[in-house]
């Protein structure tokens, strides 16, 4: 009886303890000295065997080569058959702050390598890594069973100087199995011979199967074992066949038996019946059921007399019957209602002006700057079918989508109103308007790119302004514009303003300017919007609330006498926002004393008493000189003017405020007095003026600041003026003293 267990360590056949119970090469020594005893691989006793299995041997093995104390070593390590330490387990390691480690395998080996492990100090290493910085590792070749290691220092061969502190560390190097080896700082503080796990695999003789197998020593004898080749030098092992266990180096019954795959659930996949085989199993079914008795293929299902059978016929005809019918059903509803719902989107097509809007494009076929009209198809698809994740703003008169257009992926604002109001008498107009106010093509002005008549109330199409309002940067962004910035959107709008009421065909008055209604981009170029293009509210009682709810703050004081917004009322609006760039002051503020809630009154009165440095932003009065900033509160004060013929017109506006910011930094006082103004009476700039002959008037509101999220409702209205004609006296209105 040959025993197979040395301390706790189990020793399975070909390896052996004792002469007859292992094959040759395979013994392994039990010391029996120590408790409990250990196993060696020699009779020299300083190899410990730590672990056998069928394929490797884990050996704790002795450092290779060490260097404490500027002491190197060169050190040879061989492995006779049938070990050869494993390539693919094992590292060759390097541990040090100086270290050169050099590796190769044998004497007469071409096979070199070696790694190179530096650091200044112990505190920058981190414990666990090998990558060069205190630690170093590179592989080894197939089939090595010997080598030899030198270890030196790096310093002597790259001329650097090292600190004093790390020739007090220990450079090491070793083999060791990966798996196993962690680094850590510890390896270089003690000059101590550690012992580290390495793997050996392991083969009998040096023959290939085929060749082994005509042998009378071939040990795979047994007919369920088969032969593998080494692959990691020469011989071969020997294992089980599938579907047996067992030792395959050993005959019956400690060598291959068979498993019972019926008996363990892991390997029993039959649905009813299990039959074992030797090495495998067979599923089957018992009388009365078929299939192929599988857990994953067809397993068992009971089959039936014919009468159960005629009845299966049966349910099935009739459940295929029932079924069809529905899908008819429903495919006939679907049909109906998708027919209905185009005669509902030709109804809807035709009372929002569908016809109308087709003639005005065919005529204007020739530029690209007419409005489109888009499906309702397109913008469901657009907006992912009005998502709410898609929500940039939701006002009083309706929701604004974010849309996306293939295949370029472009940008637009969808706005849907809630509202739907019998207009029809009125639609030729809002037709024109779109038509007319989609060829206005200007960069400070938010463009309507068409609309959507298939629909209730017709959706709008504009231009995506992705910055958001002007009013969200001043107030909800306090101290984020710098003052250039500021100066900069001023004169955007005031540009946009002087183009719509004195460069296009037909002058446009917008009568809601705001900061809500002002969009700026990225890049802080403004934009203005909100021209109420897609609602017709007559000019009644009703609607004088509306645009008094709507536009509080920044309403014309001679709205309230007269009820008429002119082109006079942009101008005093805009000058409540230059008052709002100014001081970062909202147009109604509860925190004011009653009689300056309102901003332009609050502004007014603060220049009036000298103290109008009191209410500026703190950002602005620390950004620019104070000669540029009551020069441009001297315009605000102008345009806020009581009377509207006392104020400026917007190119007048537009064009001091691009003087202010082209003098910068200079003293504007010490411009000439006649140069205080760029027109005069009798100077008008005739690049701004359009000639007309007709007259063209609506009057409308609606939320177009819903495309940056904004609740205030507005109005707007187009009126065909003479832009030459505003300039009289204007050289009276920018003068330093301002009368109100």
């Amino acid at each position: 009886m040959c025993p197979d267990k040395c301390g706790t360590l189990t020793i399975p056949y070909p390896f052996g303890l004792t002469d007859g119970c292992s094959l040759s090469g395979f013994k392994i020594r039990c010391n029996t000295t120590y408790n409990p005893p250990k196993a060696f691989l020699d009779n020299a006793n300083h190899v410990p065997v730590l672990n056998i299995s069928e394929d490797v041997l884990i050996i704790s093995n002795k450092i290779a080569g060490r260097n404490c104390h500027g002491i190197g070593t060169q050190t040879k390590f061989n492995q006779s058959r049938p070990y050869t330490f494993s390539s693919t387990r094992n590292m060759f390691t390097a541990v040090g702050c100086d270290t050169l480690a050099i590796f190769s395998a044998g004497n007469n080996s071409d096979y070199l390598a070696g790694c190179v492990s530096m650091c200044t100090n112990l505190s920058s290493i981190v414990n666990g890594s090998c990558s060069g910085h205190g630690c170093c590792q590179t592989s080894i070749p197939s089939g090595l069973k010997r080598f030899d290691v030198s270890l030196s220092t790096i310093s002597d061969k790259i001329r650097y100087n090292y600190s004093q502190n790390v020739s007090k560390y220990c450079s090491k190097a070793f083999l060791v199995d990966k798996d196993q080896f962690v680094f850590n700082t510890s390896f270089m503080q003690s000059d101590h011979l550690e012992s580290l796990p390495v793997v050996l695999d392991w083969a009998i003789g040096k023959k290939t199967c085929e060749v082994a197998s005509l042998s009378k020593n071939f040990a795979c004898k047994h007919e369920n074992t088969r032969c593998v080749d080494f692959v990691n030098g020469h011989g071969y092992r020997c294992s089980c066949q599938d579907g047996f266990q067992g030792n395959p180096y050993l005959p019956l019954p400690a060598g291959c038996q068979d498993v019972n795959e019926c008996a363990s659930p892991k390997t029993n996949d039959c649905k009813m019946i299990c039959q074992n085989i030797p090495g495998s199993h067979l599923c089957s079914c018992p009388t009365g059921y078929q299939g192929d008795g599988k857990k994953n293929g067809t397993g068992c299902v009971k089959t039936l007399n014919s009468k159960s059978q005629l009845l299966q016929i049966i349910l099935a005809c009739g459940l295929g019957v029932f079924f069809l019918l529905v899908v008819s059903t429903l495919l006939v509803c679907w049909g109906v209602k998708k027919r209905r719902m185009i005669k509902l989107k030709e109804k809807f097509f035709e009372q929002n002006g569908g016809l109308l809007m087709q003639q005005l494009l065919s005529s204007h076929q020739s530029t690209t700057k007419s409005a489109r009209i888009f499906t309702a198809d397109e913008l469901e698809r657009a907006t992912d079918n009005y998502n709410q994740s898609r929500v940039l703003g939701r006002g009083g008169y309706g929701i604004v989508y974010k849309g996306i257009f293939p295949p370029d992926n472009q940008l637009v604002a969808i706005k849907k109103s809630k509202f739907m109001e019998n207009q029809i008498n009125q639609i030729d107009q809002f037709i024109n308007e779109v038509v007319i106010l989609s060829q206005v093509i200007h960069m400070n002005v938010v463009r309507i790119l068409g609309c959507c008549l298939e629909t209730p109330v017709p959706l709008l199409v504009y231009e995506y302004v992705p910055g958001g309002t002007l009013y969200h940067h001043i107030h909800e962004r306090r101290g984020s514009l710098s003052w250039s910035t500021r100066l900069k959107i001023a004169i955007d709008t005031a540009g946009a303003l002087a183009y719509l009421h004195s460069a296009t065909a037909r002058p446009i008055f917008h009568r809601d300017i705001k900061s809500t209604n002002i969009l700026l981009d990225d890049n802080y170029m403004a934009k203005v919007s909100d021209f109420g293009a897609s609602r017709l509210i007559p000019q009644d009682k009703d609607h004088i609330t509306t645009i008094v709810q709507g536009t509080l703050g920044y309403l014309d004081p001679e709205y309230y006498s007269s009820g008429v917004l002119t082109e006079k009322s942009d101008v005093y609006s805009f000058g409540v926002v230059l008052a709002e760039l100014l001081t970062g002051e909202k147009p109604i503020s509860q925190g004011r004393v009653q009689e300056e809630k309102n901003l332009a009154i609050y502004f007014v009165l603060s220049v009036e008493r000298d103290s109008l440095f009191d209410i500026l932003e703190p950002r602005v009065k620390k950004e620019v000189r104070r000669e540029q900033l009551q020069r441009v509160a001297e315009v605000a004060m102008s345009c806020l003017r009581d009377k509207g013929e006392e104020r400026p017109t917007m190119k007048s506006v537009h064009l001091e405020l691009q003087r202010l910011i082209s003098y910068g930094d200079q003293d504007i006082y010490s411009l000439h007095p006649h140069d205080q103004w760029p027109l005069d009476e009798h100077q008008t700039d005739e690049s701004f003026v359009v000639k007309s002959t007709g007259y063209y008037n609506w009057s409308r509101i609606e939320d177009e600041s819903l495309l940056r999220g904004s609740t205030q409702s507005h109005s707007a209205s187009f009126e065909i003026t003479n832009a030459s004609g505003d300039l009289g006296g204007s050289s009276k209105l920018f003068s330093r003293t301002s009368s109100h």
